[in-house]
């Protein structure tokens, strides 16, 4: 399988297991697969972005922190696929090509891609929320830190 940036993928439950991680975004709900990734290819490693339906829940948390700080980079609210979609850039985490389970397909079998504009904008802000990690600013639920590391052992 090939994998690229702005395409949305799946993950195997086996990475929940192996990396157990309390602030990951749980695989399942209602026994199907969720949710829905955002993927970032950096060489080796994948950033996956959980995407999710619950729009109402995640504009009330955008408007607090625009209201607070005057900006939020860590939710996006955006058309995906032709849905309102909340694209939760702080609940990112780094992973392995191994641990994707499958790519998430359109109705006519083809790869779901993200348009360009939506994928800059996500890029724009993931690469923006590391910068400001490194400054000692973690807005990241989970330790990207620790699960990086975890996965490039893996690859050795």
């Amino acid at each position: 399988m090939k994998i690229e940036t702005g395409y949305l993928y799946h993950i195997k439950d086996e990475f929940f297991d192996i990396v157990n991680d309390e602030n990951l975004m749980t695989n399942h709900e209602r026994g199907k697969k969720r949710p829905t990734y955002f993927t970032i290819k950096d060489k080796d490693i994948l950033w996956f972005i959980p995407l999710s339906s619950k729009v109402d829940k995640y504009k009330k948390i955008v408007d607090k922190k625009m209201e607070k700080y005057g900006v939020c980079n860590s939710i996006l609210i955006r058309d995906i696929l032709g849905n309102e979609s909340a694209i939760l850039i702080q609940n990112a985490f780094p992973t392995l090509e191994k641990y994707i389970d499958h790519a998430h397909v359109l109705d006519n079998g083809k790869p779901a891609k993200v348009i360009s504009t939506t994928c800059d904008e996500i890029l724009e802000n993931f690469k923006q929320m590391l910068k400001l990690k490194k400054k000692g600013l973690n807005f990241f639920f989970t330790d990207i830190d620790k699960i990086k590391k975890q996965m490039e052992d893996e690859l050795k």
